[in-house]
């Protein structure tokens, strides 16, 4: 609502005011006295001085509203600003966690590809040290505390059969299931008479057991057929029996099994044997 406007007020006043004054003095005849005129005036002063102080209040209360309307107005506006720069500042933080993102991905791909490659530059190292590098010999050995070479290992220069399935040997135990099979496969080829020859090729099936169970197969049935005395047979036998298991033929393993018992009854692998003949209902 609109205040009214001071003068309007006050010459509504003055109007309320002189007109019944003037009334009054006409019907007197003009007889009015100095008293009535005194008092006459005292009352429009004093209309005048509420009417001074009404004005004076609503003019407060303008200025007061007004002020509230200036805070509110500048606090909205401070809201808003203060808004505004958060999403500012979010807006930067989220770009930079994503940079940072993209550079930790960065990373983590270039260290990927870095292991790879020394992986594969230390596998191919091994597979020379496996192939190439004679092992220091000791007084009364063939080779760092292993046995005195034999004849057949004698006839061919280089590392001796048993360096070589040392050194594989080690890089089975490591982890290096290539380089070892490499350095394996080596050993049947130059010493393939040797006593390690039957060892050679059982380990050769065992580095594929992992991943491809065709060929480990493969392997330790040319242990059994080559090397029927050995012990590695008896090993060789069984892990075909646990495999025929894995392939869910239960006859086949049956019959690897009964085999283990049969040609090697006093072998660790006939006790298990056993166990697994009885776990399938023999």
């Amino acid at each position: 609502m609109v205040p009214p406007d001071p003068v309007s007020a006050r010459v509504a006043v003055a109007r309320l005011l002189f007109v019944p004054a003037l009334a009054l003095g006409a019907s007197l005849g003009g007889c009015a006295t100095r008293g009535d005129v005194e008092r006459l005036e005292d009352a429009v002063l004093l209309s005048r001085a509420e009417a001074s102080r009404a004005d004076s209040a609503r003019d407060a209360q303008v200025r007061e509203l007004l002020a509230l309307t200036q805070r509110t107005g500048d606090s909205v506006a401070s809201i808003r600003a203060q808004i505004a720069q958060i999403k500012g500042d979010l807006s930067g933080e989220l770009y930079a966690i994503a940079q940072q993102l993209v550079q930790v991905q960065e990373l983590t791909g270039q260290s990927q590809q870095r292991l790879t490659e020394l992986r594969t530059q230390l596998e191919a190292r091994g597979e020379q040290i496996a192939v190439t590098s004679p092992v220091p010999a000791v007084p009364g050995s063939g080779a760092a505390g292993t046995p005195p070479a034999t004849a057949a290992d004698s006839t061919t220069s280089g590392p001796s059969a048993d360096q070589i399935y040392q050194a594989s040997l080690q890089q089975l135990g490591r982890g290096s299931v290539r380089t070892a099979r490499t350095g394996f496969r080596e050993l049947l080829r130059r010493y393939p008479d040797s006593p390690r020859a039957v060892d050679a090729l059982f380990y050769v099936g065992e580095s594929f057991a992992a991943e491809s169970s065709d060929s480990a197969r493969r392997y330790y049935q040319q242990v059994v057929d080559k090397y029927a005395t050995s012990p590695r047979a008896a090993t060789a036998l069984y892990k075909l029996g646990l495999q025929a298991e894995q392939r869910r033929d239960a006859a086949a393993a049956r019959g690897y099994y009964t085999r283990v018992v049969q040609a090697y009854p006093n072998s660790d692998e006939a006790a298990l044997a056993r166990d697994r003949l009885r776990s399938l209902g023999r």
